[in-house]
């Protein structure tokens, strides 16, 4: 392969990347990466695309380069950006190159909120999803504390241990206690509408969607294995509000 080739394949494993690390759907990875390789002349390349790797070649002569992914968080703001620059690439705005380094740069940046934002943000929902599920406004602050409570618990547990899940079962865990001991010092009226509306900021929904949307667009795989972790993720903060009763 020559230089330019390399390149156009760095640039499609680089935006494949980006996207599947930031929450994108295993379907949009893989058109995002075909329609880079078309834009730059290779429209006979291909992808597959799952949760933990990514397969790519360009055609049946060149080798296929696989990259695994180990992390994956959510960060759409990536995930518009990587779009835009494909979007630059189609219109031919952008030679190798330079789209290679405007990846990086995504790649490299942060535009998260700070954790005090995000707990601030996870509390008040949390309150409001309390009086969604048509908790009474006595349970308004309790639910913001709880809330706060638990997403702070898991935003350090994810640090500090490794294990998957179980810093969702540790929060659910705190929030159940949490919500048994305002609602015994009469706090709260509702035990069950506090912790709903508590450990709604937890609940792994856009996960549950990416599943559903790999499922309908065929990519049974994907699907299966994403529904599995959103499924496992519930099952965490399931178990640590029933620990919570059970000691009850």
């Amino acid at each position: 392969m020559n230089d330019i080739t390399t390149k156009i394949i760095e640039v499609c494993l680089l935006a494949g990347k980006i996207m599947l690390q930031s929450g994108a759907e295993t379907y949009r990875v893989e058109d995002t990466m075909m329609r880079i390789a078309s834009a730059y002349g290779m429209p006979s390349s291909n992808s597959y695309v799952t949760p933990t790797g990514i397969l790519f070649s360009t055609d049946s002569l060149s080798p296929a380069k696989i990259i695994r992914i180990s992390e994956r968080t959510t960060d759409l703001h990536k995930v518009s950006a990587v779009n835009n620059v494909s979007r630059m690439i189609g219109n031919q705005e952008l030679n190798p190159s330079e789209a290679y380094h405007k990846l990086k740069d995504i790649e490299c940046s942060s535009v998260q909120f700070s954790v005090p934002m995000r707990t601030a943000a996870a509390a008040l929902a949390s309150g409001c999803f309390t009086i969604m599920f048509q908790g009474q406004w006595v349970d308004f602050l309790p639910a913001i504390l709880c809330g706060g409570a638990g997403y702070t618990a898991v935003s350090l547990f994810q640090r500090l241990v490794q294990v998957r899940f179980f810093s969702e079962f540790i929060a659910s865990f705190i929030i159940g206690l949490l919500s048994l001991f305002l609602v015994y010092i009469g706090a709260g009226k509702e035990l069950d509408k506090i912790i709903i509306g508590s450990v709604m900021p937890l609940v792994p929904g856009l996960a549950i969607t990416n599943a559903i949307r790999d499922l309908m667009a065929g990519h049974l795989v994907s699907g299966l294995s994403k529904g599995a972790d959103a499924f496992l993720t519930a099952f965490a903060i399931g178990a640590g509000v029933a620990v919570v009763f059970t000691l009850m």
